[in-house]
């Protein structure tokens, strides 16, 4: 009997055994290969390593919890594009240096971005070079996203009455210009390997807004700066907390009358501020292919901004008086709108108004150049445009009055 049950067990073990490795072959077979290559005659977007999987020489399991083997410094991660670039850097599990002028409380939402160890927030000064390039020191890839569209203004003190004045704290052009410059110089001086640096569709030396001439002027110090740069241009950038939407939305429920800016006819190209961010998140995936290069980010229609005031106001189902004003006569009211604490109008955001804003050519014109000095755009980074119409109620609705269902029978 002993004899028998030896056996049995031996017998046992050896089914097992085999049952386990006839597994392990089973899911080694099944399992897709750590990183996808396609063929060299693949479009450039299939080219791209696949950032969701885990990486050859990548600790873990991929993504969040794992060790990417790459240190990123972030400048602007508590802006609107900032927080999703940060939430995707998280969401890969890379290192990420994230430079900040505020208290815990400007960006305590961003650390659920990161496992823990895998964020380091620190203090900076735009004017205190030293602790800017604290932040660089230990970066493989640096991200600029800072700019502003307004001049911070402060209290200050007068000798004379009334004693107080309005100050400009930090300017449009140190921060579209003098901060990137300096960032750029930092970069070379410490042979960091990839800079990306975010400008803007509407850069223009030459257009009537400050704003824009700000950052063409920033984008041309970078250069200077640092020649292999990969400069990012997005068209306006629609999202939840976004300054296009939700400021017409927001000007209906104080205002019975909104102006639109030389009758709306300028034209827009808004581009979803998600696939902006995974854009970027795909440069950092491999930037040395993007090294010199630009890359464009734009939707996939055009509207005039009277259309897009229409769209908005079908949404939200509020009906202000949509009327036909010279910019002129708009710059009136936003003298005085320009002096919020976080402003829906100022000058110069209507003498951007005045101008399209577009990306430089049409998708057909980017489609058909050469690859020798080619702009890339979304689609050859292998993100899709998100239309407008997917986005825009999710975060628009709550302006309605009674809420998104009002028109449900019985709830109220």
């Amino acid at each position: 009997k002993e004899s028998q049950q030896g056996t049995s067990i031996h017998l046992l073990i050896s089914i097992n055994t085999k049952t386990m490795a006839l597994r392990t072959l089973t899911l080694k077979r099944s399992t897709p290969p750590l990183l996808t290559r396609y063929s060299t005659t693949a479009s450039f977007s299939t080219d791209l390593p696949r950032i969701t999987e885990r990486r050859p020489d990548e600790t873990g399991r991929g993504g969040r919890a794992s060790d990417a083997g790459v240190k990123v410094a972030l400048f602007g991660a508590t802006g609107f594009l900032g927080r999703y670039v940060s939430s995707g850097l998280g969401s890969n599990g890379t290192l990420t240096y994230i430079g900040t002028r505020g208290d815990e409380f400007a960006y305590r939402h961003l650390r659920p971005h990161y496992e823990l160890g895998r964020a380091k927030f620190s203090y900076y000064s735009s004017r205190d070079k030293q602790s800017m390039a604290d932040i660089i020191a230990d970066a493989d890839i640096v991200i600029n996203l800072i700019g502003k569209y307004y001049d911070t203004k402060a209290l200050e003190n007068t000798d004379k009455f009334p004693f107080l004045k309005y100050g400009i704290s930090t300017s449009v052009w140190e921060a579209n210009v003098e901060v990137p410059k300096m960032i750029a110089e930092l970069c070379t001086e410490m042979q960091v390997d990839n800079l990306i640096h975010v400008s803007s569709a509407a850069a223009n030396g030459e257009s009537a807004s400050e704003w824009a001439r700000s950052k063409a002027e920033g984008e041309k110090e970078v250069l200077s700066a640092y020649p292999w740069a990969t400069i990012v241009r997005p068209t306006q950038m629609f999202g939840h907390e976004d300054k296009l939407l939700n400021m017409y939305a927001k000007m209906a429920e104080r205002f019975p009358v909104i102006p639109l800016v030389d009758g709306g006819h300028a034209l827009t190209q808004p581009v979803y501020v998600d696939d902006v961010a995974r854009t970027i998140n795909r440069i950092v995936d491999d930037p040395e292919k993007f090294e010199g290069r630009r890359v464009d980010c734009f939707g996939p229609q055009d509207l005039s901004y009277a259309e897009l005031a229409k769209f908005v106001y079908d949404i939200t189902e509020q009906e202000p008086t949509l009327s036909d004003v010279p910019a002129e006569v708009v710059k009136y009211g936003a003298n005085v709108l320009q002096y919020e604490g976080n402003p829906l109008l100022t000058p110069d955001m209507v003498d951007l108004m005045t101008e399209d804003y577009l990306p430089e050519m049409t998708a057909e014109k980017y489609a058909e150049q050469k690859q020798l000095g080619k702009v890339f755009t979304m689609k050859d980074l292998g993100v899709d445009a998100t239309p407008i119409e997917k986005i825009a109620f999710k975060y628009l609705y709550r302006f309605r009055k009674g809420g998104h269902f009002i028109h449900a029978e019985g709830y109220h």
